[in-house]
């Protein structure tokens, strides 16, 4: 593996005499994303007393800028449906999407703890989870996405943050965790140094220390360095993404793996910010560029697209669609967000349509007529997509103009079933784990291979394990 460095920057690991320690809490988390407090409530309830150290004034991270989707494998909400499925079936799709690439016995343990998860969310913590049963998601195979009543990551993370003060767990907030302590022979993690915004400083030891600070996508020598092909797109993300857990890693010899995996998106809304989630696309939309000409396959997934639209002239596409998937679309906050923010264009024909975005009328006009040629199965697509099965669009037509984004990077610490850091000869660090962006996910080594809910999948699901094992290794220690 290609030797990692980073430039100028110390890996944040000092020796345990280096600290002046004030006080000890058995388990600390370091982040207050999704990862964090889910893991704060398995831990907890497994009876350790947990501190949740987060930068920020609240706890929010990079959950609350997703939609705040799980899926999860043969949950009871499935199956309530007569949707079969299975942690195998799961499997498979992530082995699919990924070309094999990934981790098949991590990918598996998560499939068959997903539903665990969902449903120990919703009846432990109240997590108002239900299943999105109104359409597939790229390299889903089943319908086995579970979210929150608006379908936001934002509503997902309120929620979770009423579930810790239902419990009485400690949250300490616009507190930065720079440097760790560790025993240069053991690796064992002693403590932590934290800063607060006034420049003070504390350290607090620990029994086990979980990293749920995410990837390194808000650094952009990081980005240009490992996933260079996606550097012109906009970052939308959590500012914390730095790479410290990384660094940290690197310091204690823990190994690393695919980072050059990330989750792009090829639908946010122009100078608004708001995600145009694929929904949309997968359900009979398309994409266009200034000329009007569709340019690849866009229900390949919404990660992979992200780079195709950043190619297009000004970095920019449009989302063509209609009056059905308009309605469709209102399920969503995040929609609702960008026809508040006046981005979603309608117009009565196609030749509007082409005025009002600036759009070629001509090689709009030849897109629609072609796409609806494709939806009737009448010829095949050039770039492999397949129309059929969906209604030909029909007036009034929509618009919205859209960007590439970079959301979060999902390679990261290697870690086994209970999400403890692996060492590079497979050991396991003694008392340092990792989950979410911290550690790496199951989307393969590229942008191709992330499966919408990867993210989270790994956020709650490792959280969860996380916490529940730290909690029993902070019992004998």
């Amino acid at each position: 593996m290609q030797a990692i460095q980073f430039p100028n920057v110390a890996s944040g690991v000092l020796l345990p005499r280096a600290a002046r320690f004030s006080a000890h809490v058995p388990v600390l988390i370091i982040g207050g994303g999704g990862c964090g407090l889910t893991a704060a409530l398995a831990a907890q309830q497994n009876g350790a007393e947990v501190l949740v150290v987060e930068r920020d004034a609240s706890a929010l991270g990079t959950t609350a800028m997703s939609t705040g989707l799980i899926p999860a494998a043969n949950s009871r909400f499935q199956r309530e449906r007569g949707i079969v499925d299975s942690p195998e079936i799961f499997a498979a799709d992530i082995s699919k999407k990924t070309r094999g690439q990934t981790d098949a016995a991590i990918a598996l343990m998560l499939a068959e703890q997903s539903a665990k998860t969902v449903e120990w969310l919703i009846d432990d913590h109240q997590v108002p989870l239900t299943l999105v049963d109104s359409f597939l998601y790229p390299g889903h195979s089943v319908k086995r996405m579970h979210g929150t009543p608006n379908r936001t990551g934002s509503e997902l993370m309120g929620a979770l943050s009423s579930a810790i003060e239902r419990r009485g767990i400690s949250l300490l907030t616009e507190a930065l965790v720079q440097e760790i302590f560790a025993d240069p022979e053991t690796q064992c993690v002693r403590g932590v140094r934290i800063r607060r915004p006034d420049g003070s400083a504390e350290d607090l030891s620990c029994d086990a220390v979980i990293l749920a600070c995410c990837g390194f996508a808000g650094d952009a020598q990081l980005v240009r360095d490992y996933i260079p092909e996606i550097e012109g797109a906009t970052f939308f993300g959590h500012s914390g993404n730095k790479g410290d857990a990384l660094r940290w890693g690197l310091g204690l010899n823990a190994a690393l793996r695919d980072l050059h995996s990330y989750q792009g998106h090829g639908g946010l809304a122009a100078g608004r910010g708001i995600p145009i989630l694929w929904p949309l696309i997968m359900e009979g939309g398309f994409q266009v560029n200034v000329s009007g000409m569709r340019f690849s396959n866009e229900a390949r997934g919404y990660s992979e697209q992200a780079v195709d639209v950043v190619a297009q002239p000004g970095h920019i596409a449009w989302d063509i669609f209609d009056a059905r998937l308009h309605q469709l679309m209102l399920e969503f906050d995040d929609y609702r967000d960008a026809l508040g923010a006046h981005a979603i264009i309608q117009a009565d024909s196609i030749i509007a349509l082409a005025q009002l975005t600036g759009i070629d009328a001509s090689g709009l006009d030849s897109t629609v007529l072609q796409v609806e040629r494709l939806t009737r199965g009448e010829q095949s697509d050039m770039y492999g997509r397949d129309f059929t099965g969906k209604p030909v669009l029909q007036a009034p037509y929509y618009a919205v103009k859209v960007t590439g984004a970079l959301f979060h990077t999902q390679g990261g610490l290697v870690v086994n079933s209970d999400a403890r850091v692996l060492r590079e000869d497979g050991s396991a660090l003694p008392n340092l784990y990792a989950g979410g962006g911290a550690a790496r996910g199951i989307s393969g080594p590229s942008s191709w291979g992330y499966m919408a809910g990867n993210g989270l999948l790994t956020a709650t699901t490792f959280g969860r394990l996380a916490g529940s094992a730290a909690a029993a290794l902070s019992k004998v220690t």
